[in-house]
């Protein structure tokens, strides 16, 4: 039997896009070992949002040429999309697809293994209109599982080089969700998590059809043998009072949003190509919190963006701050060729990004503090992942994780009521009720 390995650099969207091709080789009947085993086929994901995603990108093709060089190396992603002709020229990769016709992943890496020479398969993303629907062979290993609804992004955000590498806005159809929610539950997965490029867009390039975000969701809820549906990231001017309402009235849909904000200034919000302001930012989370009370908000946030000044960085941690967010992801701005970011001249000094980013993290850190001490004493259920140094872990519907001492009467994938008792860790210790 064959042996293939399969790594993921980069989003969910990726990570998903991975299980579904470890699906297509396992149908196929090929055995799947972990990365860092000798294997006859490698396929790498990779990712481009930032420099470092690409040379992990590079590092990981190298490392697959030392496990073994006669193996034929297959990349694929963002990455693969935008550098096809600098990726086919480092040894060993032989199949370059890109980020569509990962369907004909297996027969591709097939016939490089039977044929000599490069097979570059990457085409035009920028022409694509219809979501690539691959089948779901097997499940994730996971107690949540992620289903992948939306891809392409029209935002063209002046620092991101998504657009380019993922085209435009496609949807997966609402009968092929609804057949993939059945089946996801039908194999007990306890949540699902949708994810998408441009998540908050789907449903916009079915024209004519009025079909929104809130319809998946509401297709997803219907199958009342699941227990939970969570939302990938969401951009905020995308939250509809319809989709609102929804997480307001009902209790399997997570109490949990991910808004990315980006930058906490109106000149620097701007300069990104974001399309609201501060004030109007405010105003949303505003109105989420008075509907749902108790919701966890989360956010991106950029540091050292070109323009920055002290002055608008000071404004961007105090805006940040307001907000109360219960997690902050704080990235340093990465300059990525063939956005119009990466012409700017006023680009910003890397070791004032470091002392941004700490500063921001710091704040970010007390921040969930406070976040997680509103539920001390509370009690609330908690869906169970996995045992870690000698405790169970898992999420509460609004993104607080949870850790009780393992006594053998928790499994991975139960949901029990459990006490908020401690901050412990990332989150908060708890005894189960």
């Amino acid at each position: 039997m064959p042996k293939v390995a399969l790594t993921t650099l980069g989003c969910k969207v990726n990570q998903v896009e991975t299980e579904i091709m470890e699906g297509l080789f396992r149908n196929r009947g090929y055995e799947i070992v972990d990365f860092s085993e000798p294997a006859d086929f490698y396929i790498i994901n990779t990712c481009s949002v930032t420099h470092l995603g690409e040379r992990k990108s590079r590092q990981l093709i190298r490392r697959a040429n030392r496990l073994n060089d006669n193996a034929i190396i297959a990349v694929t992603g963002c990455y693969a999309q935008i550098a096809s002709d600098e990726i086919s020229k480092i040894e060993g990769v032989r199949v370059v697809i890109g980020t569509k016709q990962r369907d004909k992943i297996v027969d591709l890496v097939e016939k490089a293994a039977r044929e000599d020479g490069l097979f570059n398969e990457v085409n035009d993303v920028m022409h694509m209109h219809e979501f690539e629907d691959i089948p779901l062979y097997g499940t994730p290993h996971r107690t949540r599982a992620f289903l992948k609804i939306q891809d392409g992004c029209c935002n063209f955000c002046s620092y991101c080089i998504i657009p380019y590498t993922r085209g435009p806005i496609r949807s997966r159809k609402l009968e092929s969700i609804k057949t993939a929610v059945d089946q996801l539950v039908e194999e007990n997965f306890h949540e699902i998590v949708f994810t998408g490029i441009h998540l908050g867009a789907y449903g916009r390039d079915f024209k004519g059809e009025n079909i929104s975000l809130s319809d998946a969701v509401e297709i997803c809820l219907a199958n009342e043998n699941l227990k939970r549906l969570r939302l990938g990231s969401l951009e905020s001017i995308e939250i509809s009072s319809r989709l609102l309402e929804l997480i307001k009235t009902h209790k399997r849909f997570t109490k949990h949003l991910h808004l990315p904000l980006q930058a906490g200034s109106d000149e620097i919000l701007k300069a990104m190509n974001r399309h609201y302001t501060t004030a109007e930012f405010a105003r949303l989370i505003e109105n989420i919190r008075r509907e749902v009370p108790d919701i966890a908000i989360s956010t991106d946030i950029i540091v050292g963006f070109p323009g920055e000044t002290d002055e608008l960085f000071q404004k961007s941690l105090e805006f940040a701050k307001s907000m109360k967010f219960m997690k902050i992801h704080v990235f340093p701005y990465s300059k990525r060729e063939g956005t119009p970011a990466a012409k700017m001249t006023n680009q910003i000094d890397e070791t004032v990004k470091k002392q941004r980013v700490h500063l921001m993290q710091k704040m970010a850190e007390q921040s969930a503090t406070e976040f997680y001490q509103r539920f001390l004493g509370r009690e609330l259920e908690v869906l169970f992942e996995q045992e870690q140094d000698g405790y169970m872990e898992g999420l509460t519907s609004n993104y607080i994780r949870v850790y009780i001492k393992n006594d053998e009467k928790i499994t991975s994938g139960d949901i029990r009521l459990v006490k908020l008792v401690k901050l412990f860790k990332d989150g908060i210790l708890g005894e189960l009720i």
